[in-house]
């Protein structure tokens, strides 16, 4: 195919802007669905997408406008899964910045923004949801001429829900984004920017072509991991496959391969062809690293195999999620899995709970610290209970990140405040028009449980966030531990800063004592740093009333019945096991 008839763009927005919408839409003109298998959402075809109503995985569709072949690559917009948009801006030459006309440009956008211009891409910038009664045409206008650069005529005004507008947009993407710059005679290259594995077919590339072409049956070789596959079908997706002959030069499609895992075939490598075998790499991209980590053990032991695979199954279609086994004196085998963030963790405990129908108890969430010890190595721990001794360690650093907050100018001061009881530091504020960007550094540990929470509270709902992890940092921290019964419960244990560790030991004690259960003896809750302990708080026994027999007569009777009773729950308190509930192993994440 002629690479003047090609156009490959993507859709980048805020998190709910409407870029799912904008696609449906874009599909719906040009007939690329037909009429009778229209549905909103079209793109998001996982059960979580549909029902959350956010897009998860990045997906490719080819539509025909004008006689030119139009790739579009719908992105996710919630920060969690910034890693998938980067990768879509990497395949594509141009981008349609979508934003509310209501809300404005937000701090997702702002970040899409930025990705798209290190990429080099040409952005088409458009107002959606022009037909609300809160639409403010004129102020978001402004803001995205302050933005881009551009002028007023470069915006284009549309509704995706009705369909005004859409057509402008399509025609806008084949005047204003260039066509691929490929060379089809040199040695084949080929850009992965996303794979999945197929229980039924293997492995399978969706990949953009940047020099030379693939046919079916080519013996196909990835330059990064050395697999070697063969390209057992080849094709585009309109949105479902439709095989073809071949992918050449700047075409976006996918190749279904006899790979075995997608460890064979990462995100960013590059694929060649043993007929013309290219020496040279694609600049790929960044391994993806997690920096949220929480263990999951299934509530019965005996399914630990079941989880093992099932996780390893969902690691095959989700290249950021990394694991690794782990044991629990508490709550047996278990494995430790790395996420992006509490959104990515939340979908993952949700997708291993309902496709895979486990049963299963997750840990408080935690990120991973360095850790320098006195003989001179480094420690990278993922959770607090791998901590050496403190007489070992010389120094302890925890990951910072650089964020931005977008709210309206009469929330400035309780958004810094917010910041600063997260031990964070606010470094810079300007304005966008009536809205303030509050630019911050602070601790990762501390924004992972409620920050996104507390944020939308102080601020009615009108505060977005983006981040970025920065650097690690020296800190004071210590290891607080919880012990129940006498008991510790290295499960709960986490890290915290000296100066909040007493108030933090407190809180979760004083959680403890709502989820676990009362006893028929007296069961003390505590925390401790080392061997000082710094909070408690008791549970009263149950009292059985072994008296209601005895009427009149002496009141050593009484006393005695009474005396043999305190002496059985004794003799319990030192043999009675106390029964964790799966509640108590995350109670960090519990609300006020």
């Amino acid at each position: 195919m002629n690479q003047s008839q090609i156009r490959n763009f993507c859709i980048i927005a805020h998190i709910d802007h409407g870029k799912s919408t904008l696609a449906d839409r874009m599909m719906e003109l040009t007939s690329t669905v037909q009429k009778r298998d229209m549905k909103s959402q079209l793109l998001d075809s996982m059960d979580l997408e549909r029902e959350k109503g956010i897009t998860i995985k990045l997906t490719p569709v080819r539509m025909q406008h004008k006689g030119i072949d139009l790739n579009l690559i719908d992105t996710p917009g919630h920060v969690d899964f910034s890693y998938e948009v980067s990768r879509s801006l990497e395949a594509c030459e141009g981008a349609i910045l979508v934003v509310d006309a209501s809300q404005g440009i937000q701090a997702q956008t702002l970040a899409n923004v930025y990705l798209a211009l290190a990429a080099d891409l040409t952005i088409i910038p458009v107002l959606n949801k022009i037909d609300l009664p809160a639409a403010d045409v004129p102020r978001v206008s402004a803001e995205i001429i302050n933005l881009l650069g551009c002028t007023e005529d470069d915006i284009l005004k549309i509704s995706a829900k009705t369909g005004e507008g859409v057509p402008e947009v399509l025609d806008a993407v084949v005047e204003r984004v260039a066509p691929p710059q490929g060379d089809a005679e040199k040695p084949t290259r080929a850009l992965i920017f996303d794979s999945y594995y197929d229980d039924y077919r293997g492995v399978i590339l969706y990949i953009r072509v940047v020099d030379g072409v693939i046919k079916k049956s080519d013996i196909i070789e990835m330059l990064a991991t050395r697999a070697n596959g063969i390209a057992l079908e080849v094709g585009s997706l309109t949105p479902a496959m439709s095989p073809s002959g071949d992918l050449t030069t700047g075409e976006i499609g996918y190749i279904v391969t006899n790979l075995k895992t997608t460890r064979d075939a990462r995100v960013g490598d590059t694929v060649t062809t043993k007929r013309t075998r290219a020496e040279d790499m694609l600049p790929g991209y960044q391994d993806v690293k997690p920096f949220v980590y929480a263990g999951f053990f299934p509530v019965s032991n005996e399914d630990y195999n079941e989880l093992k695979d099932a996780v390893e199954k969902l690691s095959l279609s989700d290249s950021a999620l990394q694991f690794e086994p782990e044991n629990s004196p508490v709550l047996g085998f278990g494995v430790r899995i790395g996420f992006l963030g509490l959104l990515h963790m939340d979908i993952i405990r949700e997708r291993l709970e309902r496709e895979y129908n486990l049963d299963l108890v997750v840990t408080n969430p935690s990120t991973d610290y360095q850790v320098d010890l006195k003989d001179g190595s480094r420690l990278d721990i993922k959770s607090a209970s791998d901590l050496p001794d403190v007489t070992k360690i010389t120094e302890i650093r925890e990951p910072w990140i650089q964020g931005e907050i977008i709210v309206p100018k009469e929330y400035i001061g309780a958004v810094i405040q917010l910041i600063v009881n997260k031990r964070g530091q606010q470094k810079n504020l300007s304005y966008i028009d009536e809205r303030a960007l509050i630019s911050f550094e602070a601790p990762l540990a501390n924004l992972l449980t409620d920050f996104y929470d507390q944020l939308k509270s102080v601020t009615s709902g009108y505060g977005s966030f983006n981040y970025e992890l920065d650097t690690y940092q020296p800190e004071d921290l210590v290891r607080v531990d919880f012990y129940v019964a006498g008991e510790m419960v290295d499960a709960l244990s986490v890290m915290a800063h000296r100066t909040e560790s007493q108030r933090l030991g407190r809180e979760v004690v004083d959680k403890l004592k709502e989820v676990i259960p009362r006893q028929n003896f007296q069961v003390a809750l505590q925390a401790a740093i080392g061997g000082k302990f710094i909070a408690r708080a008791d549970l009263s026994a149950y009292r059985k009333d072994v008296t209601t027999g005895l009427y009149g007569g002496d009141v050593s009777r009484k006393k005695k019945v009474l005396a043999k009773q305190a002496k059985g729950k004794k003799r319990m308190k030192r043999f009675g096991k106390v029964d964790i509930p799966s509640e108590a192993f995350t109670v960090m994440l519990k609300r006020d």
